[in-house]
């Protein structure tokens, strides 16, 4: 079949018989290709789910991963497969590692990203012991990045579909994680990746992708913070740069740094955008968009997959944004142009054309001079 012989690189050594695979799989197509991939190699994979929240509605919902309805799924491509399929429960671990972190975040006036804090604790760091005790030659998910070997060693670098490319919430994977794991879908288009999977018969191979936060149900994230921390209910002021009173608002957690709806405020000259958020005096600043221009940002918490590289980079600081040229200098992120929409809690990822250099979690902002209205 034509399926058998596009298995995945999954960069072993010979004989592949000789080595054992364990596969990361959601329930969803990507990593059940993946799978099927692996075990067309003749390695002798397994493939290893952790069930990672089981609240309500979320069990049931089509669109999430790691929930109920996904386990079964996984399970089921492994039978058809003719592979071992284990199910670790680490709900607890994922509660406080990423649930309980969300919902702090957004109390502190920042904007999350669960899924990278995911993939640094249970995904990748629980997922690599769980593999290691398995005997596991490699660790393969059906991210779409690819691994590719440099002078220096393994080196993690953007997919080839960039409507896909996942690169972003991979920025904290370590080296000696990039080791062990393996990318095989990084060079292929999703709509191939489908296809392979309705030509090996797989039940998933029209699943929908995963939509908007997996452990949120209906896609509220400010109900969930609420219910985890009820203090986040908390209203407050909406004022401009100057202190001036332009509303009312009913917590933070409805609010996000460049956001310009749902402020409700009319009479303006022009629209106003979120500035800032302060959770000391509950307030949300306001201001036009050029208020939003940011020269430079300190980073903490930086991940270097890089070497010795050194000078221009590029930086991306948004998971949906385009990388545009910086300069790292220390902890810092200095953009040759102004940026926007860059919040704190977010992540700058930098980049050396499509190679993944590192990055860290933006911490604060340099305001750019603002231009004449």
């Amino acid at each position: 079949m034509r399926a058998i012989m596009i298995a995945g690189d999954f960069q072993l050594e010979a004989p592949l018989k000789a080595r054992r695979i364990v596969v990361a799989m959601s329930g969803g197509v990507d990593s059940s290709v993946v799978a099927a991939l692996a075990a067309a190699t003749g390695a002798e994979t397994i493939g290893v789910t952790l069930q990672l929240y089981d609240h309500g509605e979320a069990v049931g919902r089509a669109g999430s991963c790691c929930a109920g309805r996904d386990i079964r799924d996984a399970r089921a491509v492994c039978d058809r497969l003719g592979i071992a399929h284990y199910v670790f429960d680490h709900a607890s671990r994922f509660k406080t590692d990423v649930i309980d972190d969300f919902a702090d975040e957004y109390l502190a006036g920042r904007t999350p990203i669960p899924c990278v804090k995911c993939n640094m604790g249970p995904k990748f760091t629980d997922l690599f012991a769980l593999a290691r005790d398995l005997g596991a030659d490699c660790l393969a998910t059906g991210h779409y990045v690819r691994r590719v070997m440099g002078p220096q060693g393994a080196e993690l670098h953007r997919a080839h579909d960039p409507a896909r490319d996942q690169s972003y919430f991979l920025f904290a994977t370590t080296a000696a994680q990039l080791d062990f794991l393996r990318f095989p879908l990084g060079g292929m288009p999703k709509p191939q990746v489908r296809e392979l999977a309705a030509e090996l018969g797989l039940g998933v191979a029209a699943k929908p992708d995963s939509q908007d936060i997996c452990f949120v149900p209906d896609g509220d994230y400010a109900s969930l913070v609420k219910k985890l921390r009820p203090e986040a209910e908390a209203g407050g002021d909406i004022v401009d740069e100057a202190g001036k009173l332009l509303g009312r608002h009913r917590g933070l957690i409805h609010f996000t740094v460049g956001q310009r709806r749902g402020l409700e405020i009319g009479g303006a000259p022009e629209p106003y955008y979120v500035l800032r958020l302060d959770p000391e005096t509950r307030q949300v600043v306001v201001g036009p968009k050029r208020a939003l221009a940011v020269r430079a940002a300190r980073i903490e918490g930086i991940n270097w997959l890089g070497g010795d590289h050194a000078g221009p980079l590029t930086a991306k600081v948004r998971s949906l944004a385009k990388p545009v040229p910086a300069r790292l200098e220390g902890d810092r992120v200095a953009f040759e142009a102004p940026e926007y929409g860059v919040a704190p809690g977010q992540a700058a990822v930098l980049y050396a054309g499509d190679r993944v250099l590192g990055g860290g979690w933006i911490a604060e902002t340099e305001r750019a001079e603002l231009l004449p209205a």
